[in-house]
């Protein structure tokens, strides 16, 4: 198991960012998502915690077969994907990734907001707080995204807002900035594979790391699209991108829906696609500068892992960061999943 924590600060409000996340993850995931690829919304609906309150739950499942290095891809099946279920009491979520093929390997993220820069060491639990981990701070505007990611518009040394008037970020923009919130991610990977747990779990670290931080630098980057938006409008611009989405992986067709009533504890049933896939909604139980400034490096575009099956050199890996669901923002960990969370996420 390798725990860290994440701290992304963004020129928001924790009550503006409850809006923006929603937006920023329907749109992410419609615009990275392709025929047989991307995110698929399965269940997106209130959910009523005894402890938390009114939420939401949501269950996406994330294709990522053409992702997988080329070994893996020649045993695992041709549907493959990952399984995001969520719990979004804003400004708290918990967001969890399974894959019922891969039994050993699980994320768990838990994601906090609140309106400063970062600052807050003890924002977790005591429990949690007593386990060793690394602190990460990862800067929207100054580190370094995937190349294949970047997006002049999308470039937060340079976006200024029209509505708002914020931006441009310059360096050191965390110690200047108002208004400013944080979203602090305690990000748990488990990949309990003997010879192969300690690089597996920190190549999956850094990509989530890019992925919150691509994320995070959208929800602002698009400002300007959401900021005028209530609830009920982003809820519907989310029915709407998340219908789309799903067409356009066309691989299942629609079967999410976000309902007026609450879900009790356990009342979906799984579909027959996906027999061995829990529905059960319970929360787990953890849940009481100029252009050519060099930046920092992000994640590897390549991992090499052993290719069991011949004796030659092993094969190279093209998983990169895949669509944002919540949490791992996201994804984003709601209100709607954390989304990306990966508050995704």
């Amino acid at each position: 198991m390798l725990l860290k924590e994440y701290r992304i600060c963004m020129p928001l409000t924790v009550e503006e960012y409850r809006i923006g996340q929603l937006y920023m993850i329907s749109k992410h995931s419609h615009e990275q998502s392709d025929r047989g690829e991307g995110v698929e919304v399965v269940h997106n609906q209130p959910y009523e915690d005894p402890t938390h309150g009114q939420g939401q739950f949501t269950e996406k499942r994330v294709y990522l077969n053409s992702k997988l290095p080329s070994w893996a891809r020649a045993v695992v099946p041709k549907i493959f994907y990952v399984t995001e279920k969520a719990w979004n009491y804003y400004p708290y979520t918990v967001t969890e990734y399974t894959c019922s093929f891969l039994p050993k390997f699980s994320i768990h993220i838990e994601t906090k907001y609140e309106d400063n820069k970062g600052s807050n060491d003890n924002i977790f639990d005591t429990e949690l707080r007593e386990q060793e981990r690394e602190v990460c701070y990862v800067d929207i505007a100054y580190d370094e995204i995937p190349e294949r990611y970047y997006k002049e518009s999308e470039d937060l040394r340079y976006f200024k807002s029209e509505k708002t008037s914020r931006g441009k970020l310059q360096e050191g923009w965390r110690d200047t900035q108002n208004p400013i919130m944080c979203s602090y991610k305690l990000v748990t990977v488990k990949f309990e594979v003997w010879g192969l747990q300690t690089r597996v779990e920190q190549f999956v670290h850094k990509v989530v790391r890019d992925v919150l931080l691509l994320g995070h630098r959208q929800a602002f980057a698009w400002v300007d699209e959401w900021i005028d938006m209530t609830m009920d409008e982003v809820r519907e611009f989310e029915k709407t991108i998340q219908e789309a989405t799903n067409q356009k992986i066309g691989m299942f067709p629609p079967s999410f829906s976000i309902s007026e009533t609450p879900l009790s504890s356990c009342a979906l049933s799984g579909p027959a696609s996906a027999p061995s896939t829990p529905m059960c909604t319970d929360a787990p139980d953890s849940l009481s500068v100029p252009k050519d400034r060099p930046r920092k490096k992000s994640a590897p575009e390549t991992l090499t892992l052993p290719d069991h099956t011949s004796s030659g050199d092993p094969q190279g890996s093209d998983l990169s960061p895949s669509p944002i669901s919540n949490h791992l923002q996201a994804s984003t960990p709601p209100s709607n999943s954390d989304s990306a969370g990966m508050d995704k996420q």
